[in-house]
């Protein structure tokens, strides 16, 4: 097959079909689907079968113990028979021509990774954010020339396709959280172009009920995730560019983090984390002019955001941790 489009699934039959439906209607007919059911207790299970009945040539159906998204995905990997590989989550969509247009654009440019646009909708289907990947930027794109990519891109596993060989020697970290930005940014670094289209072809389910709403001392493993893009960025062919490793360092390690932190809601927690991040920023030489005026696609990135998370970064910056509790 040219693509694998890897599916792993876990207690979501509320929105599998859905799913599947997506991926088994797509225009692009040389793909094979392996859905990996990593220990569904719910009826997800009979879903995949009556699925894999229905369309034998190209869903493949695993069955494996609970061990994780990523371990699901690992495990994808490693029976995929693609030249690229693809994935989508379980409790996702996208659009009938997304990955024929991308095996296009991979093969038309001869890159490694291709990225497409991302649209959040609910659970009755209407768009609630549209988050452009690239703006302005051409459809080949030359990291040499425009490494700010490293920095600017949104690490999303599942807005890209990848050539299988970016997998040889790397695997998703099994037991961690943000395991997207932890591995993304090391296949890029194996990359000397991307593609993109501009096609908001992967359509994100903001669910009500989403594990993703719950945060705890997990979120400390956006730092670590940083750590080990760090090591492999060290013996890349990139590894002169440190002011692009300083702007990633920044939007992952600061102002991602900070995002995820504004809903900790256990105080001691709260601050523990804090502190990490304060110890993360003082071995980097991280200044405070720097994240200030860090910019994301040529513009200030602080000063494009809404009212309330401004206030929320300003307070922490200055030190005022104590208010920002009060407000939370």
């Amino acid at each position: 097959m040219k693509i694998s489009v890897i599916v792993p699934v876990y207690n979501v039959e509320n929105y599998l079909v859905k799913c599947l439906e997506s991926l088994v209607m797509q225009s692009y007919q040389d793909i094979e689907i392996l859905v990996v059911n990593d220990g569904s207790t719910d009826g997800s299970e009979q879903i995949i079968r009556e699925y894999a009945r229905k369309y034998p040539d190209k869903i493949k159906s695993f069955n494996k113990k609970n061990g994780g998204l990523s371990d699901a995905r690992n495990f994808g990997i490693d029976h995929a028979s693609g030249t690229y590989i693809g994935f989508v989550d379980s409790d996702d969509y996208v659009t009938a021509d997304m990955f024929g247009e991308m095996v296009r654009l991979a093969e038309k440019h001869d890159v490694k990774m291709v990225i497409c646009n991302i649209q959040k909708v609910d659970q009755n289907g209407r768009i609630t954010q549209k988050l452009t990947q690239l703006p302005g930027m051409p459809e080949k794109i030359e990291l040499e020339d425009k490494f700010s990519v490293f920095s600017d891109i949104s690490y999303f596993a599942c807005n890209k396709i990848f050539r299988k060989d970016l997998f040889e020697e790397k695997r998703f970290k099994k037991g961690a959280h943000f395991e997207d930005i932890q591995l993304i940014p090391q296949l890029l670094l194996e990359c000397k172009a991307v593609a993109q289209t501009q096609q908001f072809h992967y359509q994100y389910l903001e669910r009500t009920d989403s594990i993703t709403k719950t945060h705890t001392e997990r979120g400390l493993d956006i730092l670590q995730a940083i750590k080990d893009v760090e090591i492999c960025f060290s013996g890349s062919h990139y590894a002169q560019r440190h002011p692009e490793l300083k702007n990633f360092q920044i939007f992952e390690g600061v102002y991602s983090f900070l995002a995820y932190l504004a809903f900790v809601k256990n105080k001691e927690l709260f601050y523990r984390m804090s502190q990490e991040l304060q110890v993360f920023v003082r071995e980097r030489d991280i200044k405070l002019k720097d994240i200030l005026l860090y910019n994301r696609f040529d513009k200030n990135y602080l000063l494009s955001l809404p009212v309330k998370k401004k206030i929320f970064y300003l307070l922490f910056f200055t030190g005022q941790k104590k208010l920002i509790r009060k407000l939370m």
